[in-house]
């Protein structure tokens, strides 16, 4: 989609106002509104913002910023009212002097695939980003909505959170993303929208634009959509699982090898190997929060432990099964991120680590079929050479600060920004009183 053909689009969609959207460090999605008017403007020059004030952006003195539109990215928002009715555009951000600014996420991604198109690759992703359904009771209180009694593909054609679902895939595909299933998790009103896998950075958009368009539809059925990678105690988290395949220019997968016993190509076995190694650090990226911890706990279908498999769910990476004559489908499914990403960042280190072990000629362990995992004593996984990932984000992100290939692809000043808001975090959580502390202590103590 050129210039021309948003500008036409602009006018027969009949809309008031575009949103210019670019995400901070944090995955949080930002926007700067213009009218139709400044469109072709907007296009041909970008935009000018104020970047001091926005997490991981520049210093005060430093703040002058430019979005340069994506017009591939034009959707309409088709939850906003006609008077009202809204487009997006995602945007790259730009320094004064015409450089990109180290400092976007999206530019981050950007970078690592720039490597690979240089060899004619594309890198494809399928995320499966997983959420649930709230209902306030009383203005401060949240608690899971009431009817949604299902499990795990559960139907109830009378189910208050499947009617939200079906309106949440029906707005999806307005707005172009080509889904393929929605269904209900495994825990009481947890839910999953499935779509095709795609080009890694038309990924990421669309997995901001799944996160804001489910919060969208919620909130006019009354209900809240999180996220929040463990929501509630003693029952599954939601999880993000990437599907990630490498294909050539002409098409061709180049994870697929006919003659493997998994299908995999040595290719496929480097990226895997790569993604094992950098695993500990590698999950400050793509789990980033200190609630992603409290759902990579043994028990609740999360992955703890490094290594992968075709059969074995509890491994971080597994291998689905290859259907005959459905060769672009061999694929690795890494199962620790989660939706509290930032897409872009997560996308980066996952493709960058993967290459690490291309490029090296990692050798890949064995994979861990027909073994739980979670049964094994610690005695029995160090003997199988089995690592685990960080128990919380203060340990993962003592990894990352000695792991150079990631720091490298973040960038410094990327990377920097991240490290002072994700220990921000952590000092924030380490110094607040819980309710459990209350609860506990208080009389006992």
């Amino acid at each position: 989609m050129d210039k021309k053909t948003v500008l036409e689009r602009v006018r027969e969609d009949d809309i008031k106002f575009v949103s210019l959207q670019f995400t901070d460090v944090t995955g949080s999605v930002k926007s700067v509104d213009i009218p139709p008017s400044r469109l072709e403007d907007a296009l041909d020059e970008g935009v000018w913002f104020d970047g001091s004030s926005v997490e991981g952006f520049a210093r005060i003195q430093e703040s002058d910023m430019r979005l340069v539109l994506d017009p591939e990215t034009y959707s309409i928002l088709p939850w906003s009212p006609a008077e009202l009715k809204r487009a997006r555009i995602f945007c790259d951000i730009y320094r004064p002097g015409g450089a990109p600014f180290l400092g976007d996420p999206r530019g981050v991604l950007n970078r690592v695939l720039e490597k690979i198109e240089a060899n004619g690759w594309t890198f494809n992703v399928g995320p499966e980003p997983e959420f649930f359904l709230f209902r306030r009771n009383g203005p401060d209180n949240i608690h899971p909505v009431p009817h949604d009694v299902g499990g795990y593909f559960d139907f109830s054609a009378s189910d208050e959170a499947v009617i939200v679902r079906t309106k949440l895939m029906e707005a999806l595909d307005a707005m172009g993303l080509d889904v393929e299933a929605g269904h209900h998790e495994v825990a009481r009103g947890q839910h999953e929208i499935d779509f095709k896998y795609g080009p890694a950075l038309r990924m990421a958009d669309n997995v901001l634009t799944i996160k804001y368009t489910v919060k969208a539809i919620a909130a006019q059925h009354g209900l809240i959509a999180s996220f929040m990678p463990k929501p509630i105690y003693g029952i599954n988290g939601s999880g993000m699982h990437c599907h990630q395949s490498l294909f050539d220019k002409d098409g061709n997968n180049l994870f697929f090898d006919h003659d493997d016993e998994y299908k995999l190509s040595k290719m496929a076995y480097g990226f895997i190997a790569g993604q094992l190694k950098h695993a500990r650090a590698l999950a400050a990226v793509v789990a980033p929060t200190v609630n992603s911890y409290k759902r990579l706990v043994p028990g609740y279908e999360a992955p703890v432990y490094v290594g992968w498999a075709q059969i074995n769910r509890s491994a971080l990476i597994r291998i689905p099964r290859h259907t005959p004559g459905r060769d672009k489908s061999v694929r690795a499914e890494l199962r620790f991120p989660d939706p509290s990403a930032n897409p872009y960042l997560a996308f980066a280190a996952m493709l960058a680590v993967g290459l690490d072990g291309i490029d090296n000629e990692y050798e890949c362990a064995a994979p861990l079929n027909n073994v739980n995992i979670y049964q094994l004593t610690p005695e029995e996984r160090a003997a199988r050479d089995i690592d685990e990932l960080p128990s919380s984000l203060a340990d993962a992100l003592r990894e990352l600060e000695g792991d150079s290939v990631l720091k490298e692809t973040l960038g410094s000043q990327m990377y920097e920004a991240f490290w002072r808001a994700k220990w921000a975090e952590v000092e924030e959580y380490r110094t607040t009183v819980m309710d459990w502390e209350v609860n506990r202590y208080l009389e006992v103590a």
